[in-house]
């Protein structure tokens, strides 16, 4: 056989081997088919699932990752201004309501309090001093109606006595013509005419002296009276006050020892000893670990059904989904977030964007869980609302 005969017989056998591996590499038709069948129904079926999950079981709750616990926290702040002497706590410390927290040194405040306690002693003496004058100043009064009733007579003798030397001198007068009458007899009744008058005129005036002598002490004795009348040493003005100023100085002593206003835990501590902190300003902050909630923000579009009093299941970053937490719905936020922001959002604008927004919606959390697993303010959390449960 020649060289190109058998060179030819070769590549016809190469060709058929090609041939015959390549066939093995196809896949048949029909199970190409079919395969595509099962994907289809697969997807179908999954489908099918899904819608059955969204129309039955989803519809029923309204859940959110957005959600965050929160708490009620009570801010300490004292009461009165001092240097810091003890600090009893520190951050991440548990407390109870009413443990002493840190002391101020109460030095100025003794002696506040031992000033206003004189100043109370003082006004009660003074009170005491002013129903002993009313008293006086009643009995003074009731001197010048005596003296009054002592004028009166006098009067009425210097009347008696003017009566009689008018009524002499004028015997004698008549008789004086017919030589029966001296002129010096006559002048002695003329004398004493003149004396009787002066002493009535004197009588008289002493009378209304006595008069007005008795009205001013009887409204001495009214103006003093008018000071204390109605009031005992408990209800007197003066006294009230003075120990308005005691219970004050007292209060501000008390102040100076600082205690826990709720069980909680000490967060941000910002005094130390021999600081000088001011009224009202902030000295820690005690969490109540105990009394935490859930605010939990979802979109405007998902709150139609939800309630107050609805269930809710929620679990935590800080655990995992093995613990689960159960609460209820309790309230919502008076608006959004973006209502309540430091600059809103101005949406009258040419270029006006639509935003989904969302609603805060409060969860109370059970006591008994959060015992048995804490949880700390700003946690992440999610929740989901079962809008089946009654309210």
């Amino acid at each position: 056989m020649s060289e190109n005969a058998q060179d030819q017989k070769a590549q016809d056998q190469g060709v058929k081997t090609e041939t015959a591996e390549g066939s093995g590499s196809v896949i048949d038709k029909s199970k190409r088919k079919n395969l595509l069948l099962g994907f289809g129904a697969a997807v179908v079926l999954v489908g099918a699932i899904w819608g059955i999950y969204e129309a039955f079981i989803a519809e029923g709750t309204v859940s959110t990752d957005n959600a965050y616990v929160a708490a009620e926290n009570a801010e300490v702040t004292p009461l009165t201004s001092g240097r810091v002497v003890e600090v009893l706590v520190t951050d991440t410390q548990p407390v109870k309501r009413g443990q002493l927290l840190f002391r101020i040194d109460d030095a100025d405040q003794k002696i506040v309090l031992a000033e206003a306690e004189a100043n109370l002693a003082r006004a009660k003496r003074m009170y005491g001093q002013s129903l002993a004058n009313n008293q006086a100043l009643g009995a003074a009064a009731d001197a010048n109606q005596a003296q009054i009733n002592t004028a009166r007579a006098n009067q009425a003798a210097a009347r008696a006595d003017l009566t009689k030397a008018q009524s002499d001198f004028a015997r004698r007068n008549e008789l004086a013509g017919t030589g029966a009458v001296s002129i010096e007899e006559l002048t002695t009744a003329r004398q004493a005419l003149d004396s009787a008058k002066a002493a009535y005129e004197q009588a008289q005036a002493s009378l209304k002296q006595a008069q007005a002598s008795a009205v001013s002490a009887r409204r001495q004795e009214q103006a003093a009276v008018a000071l204390t009348e109605g009031t005992t040493l408990k209800t007197a003005p003066e006294i009230q006050l003075a120990q308005a100023q005691y219970d004050k100085a007292r209060l501000d002593l008390e102040r100076t020892v600082v205690r826990a206003p709720i069980d909680g835990v000490v967060s941000k501590r910002t005094i130390q000893v021999g600081q000088k902190v001011q009224n009202g300003e902030a000295a820690m902050i005690i969490v109540p670990v105990g009394k935490l909630y859930v605010d939990a923000n979802f979109k405007e579009d998902k709150l139609g059904n939800v309630r107050s009093g609805q269930s809710a299941k929620l679990t935590s970053d800080f655990y995992g989904g093995d613990v689960v937490y159960h609460g209820k719905v309790v309230g919502f936020s008076g608006g959004t977030g973006a209502a309540f922001s430091l600059i809103p959002a101005q949406n009258a604008t040419g270029n006006w964007i639509k935003v989904v927004q969302r609603l805060p919606v409060r969860i109370e959390l059970d006591p008994a869980e959060l015992a048995a697993h804490p949880l700390r303010v700003g946690l992440s959390m999610e929740a989901e609302i079962d809008l089946s449960s009654k309210d």
